[in-house]
């Protein structure tokens, strides 16, 4: 005979279905699928639009309300017994990078809409409304920077600013909203950044720490964080053959010793720090002409403010330095401050997990997600579930069934425990 939990939130647990949510995965994961078993579904694209049409078909198929606000965020809604009460949400994004996997994104917001579904079948009464999102352009592979809807709702960043912005293509993401809108018509309107008594964002970890430790759960400390630059080298372009060594203004050679200043500069023992070369372009690329020019970025992180200071503002005299003949321009392109997670958000899910028998690690996140913004309006906080060999932004990505149903049963009890406060 099976006994019934008491507590509403191992009760919403206990129906989350293992099966269900690999299945919905898969059926996700058909909308700008590769040859390879990966994903390809940009922002704002036609596969991005399909994925949130089968969202809303689920959601309907179950009588959840359905919103969508100016940026095309959308939000799956469960009512609470308290109409004026501000709701609980959880959720990701749907967008892929271009050779993406399946559970990126894709599994905050399927184990959003599952811990929903569970929910409403265990018959549970909350007192504020629970809504899964899925949030518009997290990954910023075609609109750069990402996390544009989840910004936007947050008010970091203006939605006249955002939907200015253009993709390599020249097509700006206000000619996209017609058609992302029309993908889910039955999706009632509503304004941006209504109040939200809390946030809980499940994810893959993109790392390998939980695999290694084989544990199924991260309760998620914070997000590091993060300073882009651009650095451009210039020189003269020179004959390879009879130009003196000496006499050269070699942007590569000059770009190479920056590099390598850079990487003994942001050296630590206990590897915290995150120091990425992620381009690296020599121009004009003749294999007889002393290159002219260089551009690389750098993406720099650390979870702590102060240390991530300390080192990106130590970029540009390092690179002036090193630049020997040559002239050297380095631009910050982006600063993302680290965001540290309430401790009574972390407790719930800590206490989530132990209630459920799943052994934890406290961990920080070393991605960007849309946790970051909404931790700017409303108290916030993340779960991680393992992936294989900490794999991400790959064809390759993959998690396993069962962490992917115990991410869910964390996420579904936490926000139970939410919602009745």
């Amino acid at each position: 005979m099976t006994t019934t939990p008491t507590d509403p939130g191992l009760a919403a647990a206990a129906r989350v279905d293992e099966a269900r949510l690999r299945g919905r995965h898969e059926a996700m994961a058909r909308h700008g699928a590769r040859p390879d078993g990966g994903v390809n579904r940009q922002a704002f694209s036609a596969e991005d639009a399909a994925a949130r049409s089968e969202l809303a078909a689920w959601a309907a198929e179950f009588g959840f309300e359905l919103y969508i606000d100016p940026i095309t965020n959308l939000y799956v809604r469960r009512p609470g017994t308290d109409p004026d009460a501000a709701p609980v949400m959880s959720g990701s994004h749907l967008d892929s990078q271009p050779m993406g996997g399946r559970y990126d994104g894709a599994y905050g917001v399927l184990a959003a809409f599952e811990a929903l579904q569970a929910i409403a079948e265990a018959a549970i009464a909350t007192r504020r409304p629970i809504e899964a999102v899925a949030w518009a352009n997290e990954e910023g592979s075609r609109f750069q920077p990402g996390m544009t809807g989840s910004f936007v709702f947050a008010g970091l960043t203006p939605l006249d600013q955002a939907i200015a912005v253009r993709d390599p293509e020249g097509v700006a993401i206000a000619d996209t909203l017609a058609a992302m809108r029309a993908a889910t018509p039955a999706a009632i309107d509503r304004p941006l950044g209504i109040p939200v008594a809390a946030y809980v964002e499940a994810h893959i970890e993109q790392g390998p720490r939980l695999e290694a430790a084989a544990v199924p759960i991260g309760v998620v400390t914070g997000i590091q964080g993060a300073r882009w630059f651009a650095v451009e080298v210039s020189g003269d372009a020179a004959h390879a053959g009879t130009t003196p060594r000496a006499q050269r203004r070699d942007a590569l050679q000059a770009a190479v010793r920056m590099v390598a200043a850079l990487e003994a500069l942001t050296t630590d023992p206990a590897d915290v720090v995150r120091f990425t070369i992620g381009r690296f372009e020599v121009s004009p690329g003749s294999p007889n002409t002393v290159p002219e020019r260089v551009l690389f970025t750098i993406d720099l992180r650390h979870p702590e403010a102060d240390r991530l200071n300390r080192f990106g503002d130590a970029i540009e005299g390092v690179c002036r330095e090193q630049a020997g003949p040559c002239g050297v321009t380095v631009t910050e392109t982006q600063t993302s401050m680290p965001v540290v997670f309430p401790d009574a958000m972390r407790e719930t899910i800590r206490q989530a997990a132990a209630a459920l028998g799943f052994a934890y690690l406290v961990l920080p996140s070393g991605a960007g997600h849309d946790a970051k913004a909404l931790a700017a309006v409303a108290p916030a906080a993340m779960i991680f579930i393992p992936c294989e060999k900490g794999i991400s932004h790959n064809p390759a990505e993959n998690a396993k069934p069962a962490d992917l149903a115990a991410g869910a049963r964390v996420l579904a009890k936490t926000l139970v425990d939410l919602a009745n406060r």
